[in-house]
């Protein structure tokens, strides 16, 4: 085996700064004989290891046809167009390498003419925004919406010039030969390795179930990165969801068909109108969603006892008559037009699920929902994916590799391996090689308030204030609810002179951008920013994290995984309750240290920490960084830097 980790291997002659480090070299010959072998591979490389570097170089050596999947979009574009390019270079990978993203990641030119054509009332930014899209269409090679930069991704327009599994034509449309998906996944069939990420992958097995034509080509290496997120997405596709986006996509499409094709057939629109109707009916029969105290933002509840009440029953049987009408309408018109048609089998796909989705008595699986001021899912999950991803991994004989810096709890990793019924699988466990004796402290502040206490947010800003200040700004605050975000970021901007920022103000880089650029600001956010983020460097020295993640009792998941632990004769908390928490708290943690030059202080703000006999497993999962409860101690430790 070429060996391109040493003082002198391929990636040290090509990469400027290029350090070999231990770590990286043993994963990377784990993963070497595991693709060799044809066996599975979990490696938890902590922060600094250089996991993604590790992976790529066997995996660009191997020969063979590699698919990565990332834990993000984000992450899938800064692998594909700089770190892949990176290492291919340095160990002169002459095959071929693609990125493929979800259908709703590229424009489907029929759907943009079909807009064209139908008219109807739009904004004012909306038709400002199709006008770019069609001079931009005729100049883009690849079709990826994440490149055009003159319409913002939050536009209006998106959904209405991008497709979906549910409604994309098929072999049907009339724009098949020019479509930007069918030519990336050309791309990706005549490449040696292919970019894509863990929503696609799991949306394409449960597509390869259904016996229908696969998007992403068989791999002899699969790799995970990122994969601490892979059960949950998993469990995601594996189950079932009716949205409300989804009824109200298929009612534009029926009125589009409308406008531009079947003219004579007023009961369309009709009909379209009454499933638009009945979809924000049932929304608003669920309430308006509290999000005081969601990790989410989003009301989520139980659908077996929301079912039980007679409004919400109502209201569904008014939304199924609705999807019934547009069968009925829509069954006279079929062969007439291609979206038409395609809407046909929406509808009778979602009647399908409405019908299963009020099936509540079956067992192995949890039902649940989840409402926002605007939209709604109904969804059913199973309990466990164990089995399942089991015999997906055995019908696909390949080398499954998974890593992450964040998959073990109290240094071991049946967690996850248990979850994904990785019996097989070989294990690796690399510690980050920062020196966290010298580069960190974690601090445990005295007299914190009890979590969820009224008025905590107030004293935590009073208590903290000093800190953020002695640090001049330079802190993410990391919140595990909104309403504990919105209410600190009140209190320092109304004590405190320093810049405060805000998750949800803006986008998710201009706010990261921002903070940057301004370099003395506190940065208060939730659930997006405990992940994915890199700052390195002064700009970054300080953490603060409310409580413990533990996810709220009343989300239905947890309860039926719960329910599902306790009759299996497990222990719920030690076993659901306390694992996830410690991988999400390792997430969050993680944001401090991101190099070897960098430095700063963790402030957990929960006694429990320290005072309760699990905090131990909190602190063993953590990195090994001096810990004190003095915060004057913090204080000095940053103004040491500083100075």
């Amino acid at each position: 085996m070429i060996d391109d980790f040493t003082t002198d291997g391929a990636l040290a002659r090509a990469i400027t700064g290029f350090n070999p480090r231990g770590s990286q070299r043993q994963m990377a010959q784990a993963i070497s004989k595991v693709i060799d072998t044809k066996q599975q591979l979990v490696v938890e490389a902590g922060t600094g290891t250089g996991k993604t570097f590790a992976y790529l170089a066997p995996a660009l050596r191997a020969n063979c046809k590699v698919v990565i999947s990332t834990g993000s979009k984000a992450l899938q574009d800064q692998l594909y167009g700089r770190d892949l390019p990176t290492v291919a270079g340095a160990v002169n990978f002459k095959g071929r390498l693609a990125l493929l993203k979800g259908r709703s990641n590229y424009l489907c030119l029929e759907r943009l003419d079909q807009q064209s054509l139908a008219g109807g009332e739009q904004t004012k930014n909306t038709l400002k925004d199709l006008a770019h899209l069609r001079r931009w269409s005729s100049k883009t090679r690849d079709g990826d919406v994440s490149t055009c930069s003159q319409v913002s991704e939050d536009s209006l327009v998106w959904p209405l010039v991008t497709s979906t599994n549910d409604n994309c034509l098929g072999g049907d449309c009339p724009r098949y030969q020019d479509c930007f998906v069918v030519k990336a996944r050309r791309r990706a069939i005549d490449a040696d390795i292919i970019v894509v990420n863990h929503h696609l992958f799991m949306a394409d097995m449960v597509v390869k179930e259904s016996g229908f034509a696969e998007l992403i080509p068989r791999a002899d290496v699969i790799i995970f990165d990122e994969a601490h997120q892979l059960p949950d997405i998993a469990s995601q596709y594996f189950g079932q969801q009716l949205t409300s986006r989804q009824l109200m996509d298929l009612a534009k499409d029926i009125i589009i068909a409308y406008r531009t094709e079947v003219r004579d057939v007023v009961q369309l629109q009709k009909s379209a109108d009454s499933l638009v109707r009945r979809t924000q009916d049932f929304r608003l029969a669920l309430g308006n969603p509290d999000s005081q105290g969601s990790f989410l933002g989003n009301l989520r509840g139980n659908l077996r006892d929301l079912l039980q009440q007679t409004p919400i029953q109502q209201a569904l049987l008014l939304l199924d008559d609705a999807l019934e009408l547009c069968y009925e309408v829509s069954k006279l018109s079929l062969g007439r037009s291609a979206i038409l048609d395609a809407a046909f089998e929406r509808i009778t796909l979602y009647r399908h699920r409405l019908k299963r989705l009020n099936e509540v008595s079956t067992p192995g699986f949890s039902y649940w929902y989840e409402c926002s001021s605007r939209h709604f899912v109904l969804a059913l999950t199973p309990l466990s994916i164990a089995d399942r991803f089991h015999e997906l991994i055995a019908e696909k004989p390949a080398s499954w590799i998974f890593t992450s810096a964040t998959l073990s709890v109290n240094e071991q990793l049946e967690h996850f391996t248990q979850r994904l019924g990785l019996m097989q699988a070989q294990t690796l466990l690399l510690p980050s090689p920062f020196d966290y004796a010298h580069q960190a402290l974690l601090c445990v502040p005295r007299d914190l308030p009890s979590p969820n206490q009224p008025g905590a947010a107030k004293r935590l800003v009073v208590m903290l204030q000093p800190l953020i200040e002695a640090n001049q700004g330079r802190c993410f605050f990391l919140c595990t609810s909104y309403q504990m975000m919105r209410e600190l970021a009140e209190a320092f901007r109304a004590n405190m002179d320093l810049p405060v920022f805000v998750q949800g103000e803006t986008s998710k880089g201009q706010l990261l951008a921002e903070f940057v650029t301004t370099g003395n600001a506190l940065l208060v956010a939730t659930t997006s920013f405990w992940e994915g983020v890199d700052v390195r460097g002064d700009t970054l020295s300080c953490v603060i994290i409310d409580k413990l993640p533990f996810t709220t009792p009343d989300d239905p998941l947890l309860k039926a995984r719960i329910e599902d632990c306790r009759l299996r004769g497990g222990d719920p908390f030690n076993e659901v309750q306390l694992p996830d928490a410690v991988i999400m708290l390792k997430q969050g943690v993680g944001r401090l240290i991101r190099d070897i030059n960098d430095y700063g202080v963790l402030i957990i703000c929960d006694n429990r920490l320290v005072m309760r006999p699990y905090g131990e497993v909190f602190l063993k999962s953590l990195p090994p960084t001096p810990r004190t409860r003095d915060l004057t101690i913090a204080i000095d430790f940053l103004k040491a830097r500083i100075d």
